[in-house]
């Protein structure tokens, strides 16, 4: 089976994947690869960031990979956070200067919000494939808003606040399998996948 590099660290992920392209191809993370670098992203994108991420792996490991970025959206933030969304209040901010937690995150979005009726939202995956020198994109969004409050316990980052459209449960308030049958990431792989299988077997 030909080998491809998935740039990340994320079992989770990495379990995913593996499962969709079973038979077809060995899909690695860095750390079996003996990949222990600080990979750079940091560019003002998800689409930069996630190339910039793939391209570190191909230049310099000679490996057929892909790479993934995510952020979330919000209109009357001018599509803040973004792709600081990870670390979006660590981001010089002097009111949230402590702040480094998915709660100081979510805490600083909904201030932000405070007052404003437009709570408008989306969640946008960008995964950046490079094959054989070729550079393939895939995208996945979900429409959504942003809650008043946090509800939910489970999911991660900006799960408990995020409302997606057509549905009266945020991410936080669905079981995993749920999340992951509607989200932007499971959206972006399903396209990854579906090139993968057709494109080359």
């Amino acid at each position: 089976m030909e080998e491809i590099v998935f740039a990340t660290n994320n079992e989770h992920k990495l379990i995913e994947i593996r499962k969709l392209l079973k038979g077809r191809y060995n899909v690695v993370g860095l750390k079996e690869k003996g990949i222990d670098e600080d990979i750079p992203e940091d560019h003002f994108t998800l689409e930069e960031n996630a190339l910039q991420k793939a391209m570190f792996i191909y230049e310099n490991y000679g490996q057929n990979c892909f790479a993934d970025d995510t952020g979330l959206e919000i209109d009357i933030l001018d599509g803040e956070p973004g792709v600081f969304s990870a670390r979006y209040s660590m981001t010089g901010d002097p009111v949230y200067p402590e702040m480094d937690t998915t709660k100081g995150n979510i805490r600083k979005v909904l201030e932000k919000l405070s007052g404003h009726d437009n709570r408008r939202a989306r969640f946008r995956s960008v995964i950046v494939l490079i094959r054989d020198g070729k550079k393939f994109y895939f995208e996945g969004i979900i429409e959504g808003s942003i809650t008043a409050s946090p509800s939910g316990d489970d999911g991660f980052g900006y799960d408990p606040i995020f409302l997606p459209e057509g549905y009266d449960r945020t991410f936080a308030e669905m079981d995993l399998d749920e999340k992951n049958r509607i989200s932007h990431r499971a959206i972006a792989v399903s396209k990854l996948v579906d090139f993968l299988n057709k494109a080359y077997h």
